[in-house]
């Protein structure tokens, strides 16, 4: 691996994170664990983590708490959340704290390397030479990553920014489900699980819910699209 990544992970079972690091760094990231959420932080202040990975139950201080302040610190950081919480709830709560992937224990290695690996190709690769995107009244800029409808700035997740430039970007065509797995989390298979829609449920929130002109549609059993 050319470009050095630097991980943390936030996990109190001391055997699952000594073999998640293990994992990690016989892939070649350089990873640091915090078996608490206050030692979590104090390291996360302390260092240039280009991923996070966290557990929700972890002592002294959440999972979820963590998310909302690291996402607070640096609106660009993957946040991926690795916990044993699967109800839709727990996942739309951590997507609303401003985390970015959502996995539910157990899980696969390799599904965990193929979401850290869309997330981190994400942050690393440039934008084309398309500079901004305006559909209505909406602003996307690519070049400061901010979006903004009405002249309102409309704070967004990345994984939220990446699906939304990726509706923009097509304007009046259909997105299938299975697209937008593979161009925003990278998957080329399906997960099984509803985080698409609960995606496109925030960004409903956030870009259409204020205004009586909605930008973003379905088509039901195709996808999405907006016009």
């Amino acid at each position: 691996m050319e470009k050095e990544y630097r991980i943390l992970l936030a996990e109190d079972e001391a055997k699952l994170s000594f073999v998640i690091q293990e994992e990690l760094n016989n892939h070649g990231y350089k990873t640091d664990v915090a078996y608490d959420g206050q030692v979590a932080e104090k390291l996360f202040s302390q260092h240039q983590y280009s991923l996070v990975l966290l557990d929700i139950n972890l002592p002294y201080k959440n999972g979820l708490a963590l998310c909302k302040e690291f996402r607070a610190a640096n609106k660009n950081i993957p946040i991926i959340m690795l916990t044993a919480l699967g109800e839709l709830q727990d996942k739309i709560d951590a997507f609303g704290y401003g985390a970015d992937d959502y996995i539910v224990k157990p899980f696969h290695f390799d599904e965990l390397f193929a979401r850290i690996k869309v997330s981190l190709k994400r942050t690393d690769s440039e934008e084309s030479n398309i500079k901004f995107i305006d559909v209505e009244d909406l602003h996307i800029d690519f070049v400061t990553k901010t979006v903004t409808r009405g002249g309102g700035e409309i704070p967004l997740t990345a994984k939220e920014f990446s699906l939304l430039t990726l509706l923009a970007s097509n304007r009046n065509k259909v997105i299938s489900k299975h697209e937008i797995l593979e161009k925003v989390w990278d998957l080329n298979f399906d997960t099984g699980t509803n985080t698409i829609e609960v995606y496109i449920s925030f960004l409903r929130n956030k870009i259409d819910k204020k205004f009586e002109t909605k930008l973003i549609h379905t088509k039901p059993g195709f996808g999405y699209y907006m016009i």
